[in-house]
């Protein structure tokens, strides 16, 4: 088994064919498009493949370390970064294949008006060990 994240975009991935942004989805809308966000996180439970998945909230900020003795450095929120993740999901399949059918079918979740966003996801492996250095 292989762990893949799929990661929903706000922007910065290709415009999706049901193009509206979630702001301007009814309530109904978005309770559907969460609904069969669950029902299919449901489903891959059932299968084992489901790991983990959340959707993101607009706030955040950068941390970094600032030296011994120092606290971390802080900066943000980032518009550009609170805009372009929206969430993500991480499957466990068996191969690079099924990573890509399940995908695909998460792409469909409904938008506006009840139609497929046809959203792209990004589909990223994980490691499987830590890279290795040659000399």
């Amino acid at each position: 088994m292989a762990k893949y994240l799929l990661l929903k975009h706000y922007r910065g991935a290709p415009a999706a064919v049901n193009d509206v942004p979630m702001d301007q989805w009814t309530p109904q809308e978005i309770t559907d498009h969460v609904q069969y966000m669950r029902d299919f996180a449901a489903r891959l439970e059932e299968t084992g493949e489901f790991v983990d998945g959340q959707a993101l909230a607009p706030e955040g900020m950068f941390v970094r370390y600032d030296g011994e003795g120092r606290p971390p450095v802080t900066d943000g929120p980032f518009a550009e970064t609170k805009d372009l993740i929206a969430g993500w999901m991480v499957i466990d399949v068996d191969s690079r294949e099924r990573a890509v059918e399940l995908a695909g079918e998460l792409s469909a979740a409904p938008g506006a008006g009840g139609k497929p966003i046809h959203e792209w996801l990004e589909v990223r492996p994980f490691l499987a060990a830590p890279p290795t250095i040659t000399e």
